[in-house]
């Protein structure tokens, strides 16, 4: 079985992705790995060169910034890095630059690739989601945040990146047949220095939306306001190796008083339906074996 993973990246630096922990979290599990490096304003060519691993493999692209309508820039990197990688490979592991896979799940995933390798139906492999929110600390728990998407792709070069590269579709516009897997991925793209968080959302929501939009809509200011959140809960779990330095590093406070959380209405009829009736609401884009 081979494997290859892959990603894209710009202005890491910058932005203060963790796309390094991203790259080795997956790196284990690849016989090689694509990565996708944007034009950037910064040193993250040469961030990920030091990498220095024979199995990476960089390709340099320049982002099409006039795709702003719903992301669409980010899928068309995403789609860069695949097209990329070999034929021989078997499996693809997408991993994006705020993204990282905790160690303990790598004999699970290992086993499930090989489970279904030759198993043709199986298109994908789907993954859990924790999303860091403020702090290293605390998980977003409302229904806003999707509970699973697709990391793992057949190397069948009719996949492709969908919408802002959330998930995957495969053909014409088809969803994708995937087995759930026993594993998370932890997102931490909203854990950041308030300040990094704050450029950011100004720079980022150019990628899906007109500079009208964002300038009506996204708050100037020096640092960002986490206090906004709805509703967040104690992790109490432990982080992938490859975060400890910087969560080490970790050089601002957050601190959310969980007394204050806020369940919508909404919510609480989903909650309650989910309970009583099994009923899940959560954003599938996928078709699930």
């Amino acid at each position: 079985m081979i494997v290859a993973g892959f990603t894209f990246i710009r202005n890491a630096i910058k932005y203060d992705y963790p796309i390094i922990e991203a790259i080795l979290s997956v790196l284990p599990l690849c016989d090689e790995f694509v990565v996708a490096v944007g034009r950037s304003d910064d040193d993250t060519l040469q961030l990920i060169q030091n990498i220095g691993d024979p199995k990476i493999k960089i390709i340099e692209t320049v982002w099409d910034d006039s795709l702003r309508e719903g992301g669409r820039v980010l899928a068309v990197e995403t789609d860069k890095a695949f097209q990329a990688i070999s034929d021989k490979a078997d499996w693809c592991f997408y991993i994006q630059g705020d993204e990282v896979l905790h160690e303990k799940y790598h004999a699970t995933i290992l086993n499930d690739m090989q489970k279904y390798k030759d198993d043709k139906r199986v298109e994908g492999l789907l993954f859990k989601y924790r999303h860091f929110y403020g702090s290293y600390d605390y998980v977003a728990t409302s229904s806003g945040w999707y509970k699973n998407e697709i990391r793992i792709v057949r190397n069948d070069k009719s996949v492709y990146s969908f919408r802002d590269a959330q998930g995957f579709r495969i053909g014409d516009d088809r969803m994708l047949r995937v087995k759930a897997i026993d594993a998370y991925i932890h997102h931490y793209g909203w854990v950041k220095p308030p300040a990094n968080m704050q450029a950011k959302q100004e720079t980022f929501q150019k990628l899906w939306h007109g500079d009208e939009w964002v300038e009506a809509n996204v708050p100037k200011r020096e640092a960002f306001d986490y206090s906004g959140i709805d509703r967040l809960a104690k992790y109490d779990g432990t982080h992938p190796a490859v975060m400890l330095d910087r969560i080490k590093r970790l050089n601002w406070t957050f601190d959310h008083d969980l007394s204050k959380n806020k369940i919508s209405f909404k919510d609480r009829c989903k909650e309650l339906a989910n309970k009583y009736f099994g009923l899940d609401f959560n954003y599938k884009n996928y078709v699930k074996m």
